[in-house]
């Protein structure tokens, strides 16, 4: 096993806790947390035979790190390393270390409050703030305070300041790891408008192909940029580079494929999003392109709408980006941006609690039975958006007067998506198309599965693809979809005796419920279509809505509107049914 720089601190970490329930980890990229911390303190004596549970902000990170802490045992993960994520789960009667990610965590604390069965809670990579991990910590130090004095809590980031999280875990010890990297020579290249983004990225990889030995790396803001660089660059790539996109609606075995290292005599170019930041060891890397941009979702509490937003990073997100050209040898970055650009940029991507939809956060608070001002959070909830929450979980029936969950609020809490599409499931089993609504809230909840080519505003041809008549070109993509839907279905229809609920059909998939469907999940977004030539809508909330384009949906008197921009004087329709009044 090669000797990482947080070995020198695992010492320091083990006493800390060994002193009290909490600590924090400061460790750079490279240091090794990730993988030689759980490994480290699984056999302290505090744990008293429980378990350690680490919580990673993505998916990919958290097969990742399993395989690795697996393999360094020569098992494999479901023995004594396992990991739990919301497609994919491999845990045994033996399994000491669980890695968790997207709620797994939550879910397991609403189950058992005590935590009964672990010893440890990791937090790690603390420093992308995700809502799900700040939800994590508020909860579990609440049980720690409550049930479980003996429980430790250990938060780890590589960017973060450490001192507002030492306070909030009651004035915890800091420790700090020396990281692993080698320097990186930073190349700007000037900006640019982003309709050019691809291009200019294009052009970056080429330059880098060409001064650099080794893989490129080549940060994008999403899918779709992620192809038109892709298209732009693979007919012009050497013969020796082996291209390999990378984000998260990728099949695993393709983002396996984008990490793992390159074949004898190969070389390779991973065009990936932000999910590549941290946690992962790209092999190879000695350049690293970063287009400066990354594509989160942005809540606008007054219009009670969440849109993906292309932004530009922080700079801590670009030191991030740069660094991974230096975990294994000196590299080089070209930024797509200039130094004066650099030195406007924020030094911190903000949290996404400050910026989300918090309907699901107060949804888990009302399940858990605490108000959001009674736990601890390092960013309170914003009031303005846990007030819109709480009017729509109580416009869903989900909250009575008092704030409580209704018998029909814990249903939807019980379901694995937003609450909109809970209720949408939920109020589907009194009309029969439980099955479609799944199907659509499956669809919803994943990128589209249509080609970019050939999507129009009408939900209905995703749902008819969704029954069985799309082509081979999206079979991964509607596989996926199918599988979201396989665990709604399960989670709506439990079997007493703890077998597996058998899924619906395809052919259970009622099409023409669409609109009836959406309309229970966006009563506020059923639309009249206005008066006039021009296809333009009245939505229900008195905002307006149009369509950009003719669309086979624009005569239609009634929508009910799935998706649609922030604009609050009149929004753009991307995703709509017809609606039968």
């Amino acid at each position: 096993m090669t000797a990482l720089p947080i070995e020198e601190t695992l010492p320091a970490l083990k006493a800390a806790l060994a002193r009290g329930p909490n600590a924090v980890l400061h460790a750079p990229p490279g240091a090794g947390k990730t993988t030689r911390v759980p490994l480290a303190l699984a056999g302290e004596p505090w744990l008293a035979g429980r378990r350690i549970v680490m919580l990673e902000p993505r998916r990919l990170a958290a097969r990742a790190a399993a395989r690795y802490m697996a393999a360094q045992l020569g098992e494999q993960p479901g023995a004594t390393i396992g990991y739990r994520t919301r497609f994919d789960s491999r845990i045994g009667p033996r399994t000491r270390i669980e890695v968790v990610t997207e709620g797994v965590l939550t879910r397991v604390l609403q189950d058992d409050p005590e935590l009964s069965s672990y010893g440890l809670v990791i937090f790690d990579e603390f420093h992308e703030r995700s809502l799900q991990a700040d939800l994590g910590l508020a909860l579990s130090l609440d049980t720690q305070s409550a049930l479980r004095p003996d429980l430790r809590l250990l938060v780890m980031s590589a960017t973060l300041p450490g001192g507002r999280v030492a306070k909030l875990l009651g004035d915890a010890p800091l420790v700090a790891s020396a990281g692993r990297s080698y320097p990186v020579a930073v190349h700007y290249l000037g900006g640019g408008p982003l309709a050019t983004l691809a291009a200019r990225t294009a052009a970056a990889i080429g330059r880098a192909l060409e001064e650099q030995r080794g893989g490129v790396l080549a940060f994008l803001p999403g899918a779709a940029e992620i192809r038109k660089t892709a298209a732009l660059v693979a007919p012009r790539l050497p013969q020796d580079v082996l291209l390999a996109p990378l984000f998260g609606a990728l099949p695993p075995a393709e983002q396996d494929r984008a990490i793992a290292p390159a074949p004898s005599g190969r070389r390779k170019l991973v065009l990936a999003t932000n999910i590549a930041e941290t946690s992962l060891t790209i092999e190879d890397v000695r350049a690293v392109v970063d287009a400066g941009y990354a594509r989160t979702p942005k809540f606008e509490p007054r219009s009670g709408l969440t849109r993906l937003v292309t932004t530009r990073i922080a700079r801590d997100s670009a030191e991030q980006r740069a660094g991974r050209a230096g975990r294994v040898a000196p590299g080089t970055c070209y930024r797509l941006w200039n130094e004066a650009e650099h030195a406007r940029l924020a030094a911190e991507s903000a949290p996404e609690i400050l910026e989300a939809d918090l309907a699901p956060l107060l949804l888990e608070l009302a399940r858990w039975g605490a108000e959001a001002t009674h736990l601890r959070w390092l960013d309170a909830p914003p009031a303005a958006a846990l007030a819109q929450a709480r009017d729509l979980l109580a416009a869903l029936g989900a909250l009575n007067a008092d704030n409580r969950l209704t018998p029909h609020g814990r249903q939807l809490a019980r379901m694995p998506a937003h609450p909109r599409l809970a209720h949408m499931i939920v109020r589907a089993q009194s009309l029969d198309c439980a099955a479609t609504a799944c199907a659509l809230a499956a669809l919803l909840g994943e990128q589209d599965v249509l080609p970019a080519d050939s999507r129009s505003v009408d939900v209905q041809p995703r749902l008819e693809a969704l029954a069985g008549n799309g082509g081979a070109a999206i079979r991964t993509r509607l596989e996926r979809v199918r599988k979201s839907a396989d665990q709604l279905w399960k989670r709506l229809r439990p079997r007493s005796d703890g077998a597996a609920t058998t899924a619906p059909r395809s052919t259970e998939i009622d099409v023409s419920r669409a609109g009836l469907l959406l309309a229970f999940a966006y009563p506020d977004r059923i639309a009249k279509r206005r008066d006039g030539a021009a296809p333009r809508y009245q939505l229900a909330n008195g905002r307006g809505a149009y369509f950009a384009q003719p669309e086979a949906l624009s005569n239609a008197p009634w929508l009910a509107i799935a998706e649609l921009d922030g604009d609050p004087r009149e929004a753009r329709i991307y995703l709509a049914a017809a609606f039968d009044a």
